[in-house]
């Protein structure tokens, strides 16, 4: 589910406060009929603004995993993340580091947002790193398409073998943030 399903055109800018983005965040929790589902996966903005903290506080959460890239102001705004789950009783099932390098055709790989802040984030979180997930321009070319899910990766495969051993099995409801 996504505000953009619901704009008179795809374009349009959605401009809500606080109250308005809270509600729509319940709204879509309650009303949407999401039928039988494994895990409900709800992708957040970054940071500790009014979505994240509505997502913890308003539904009922069993894990987060918490997405940066390498550089360190991502690093910083992630730890941020972690202090806000953290004084909110949440549990934190591990880390994902996105955009982690380029692969290069001779097989070597370049980190071009800089080195990993992973480990600062797995010291801080007390979560394992579950996956470092390369920039692909498959990705966006299949995100383009709608058709993300079909993506395939060694990386990709090692983050859903991860994100599964760490998923609650009772309520799986999993915000990404």
């Amino acid at each position: 589910m996504s505000m953009n399903l619901l704009l008179p055109e795809e374009g349009e800018a959605v401009i809500w406060r606080g109250p308005m983005v809270s509600g729509a965040i319940r709204q879509f929790f309650s009303d949407v009929q999401w039928g039988e589902l494994d895990y409900l996966i709800v992708d957040l903005p970054p940071g500790t603004s009014d979505a994240p903290l509505t997502v913890m506080q308003a539904l009922p959460v069993d894990g987060v995993v918490l997405v940066t890239t390498p550089q360190a102001l991502a690093a910083m705004v992630v730890t941020k993340a972690v202090k806000l789950v953290k004084q909110l009783g949440g549990d934190i099932l591990g880390i994902v580091e996105n955009m982690a390098y380029v692969r290069l055709p001779d097989g070597s790989t370049i980190e071009v947002f800089g080195p990993s802040q992973g480990l600062k984030l797995v010291i801080a979180s007390n979560a394992p790193l579950i996956a470092k997930i390369p920039i692909d321009p498959e990705i966006a070319k299949l995100a383009d398409a709608g058709l993300i899910e079909s993506y395939e990766s060694p990386e990709s495969e090692e983050l859903i073998v991860n994100f599964l051993e760490r998923a609650p099995e009772k309520h799986p409801q999993v915000p990404v943030a």
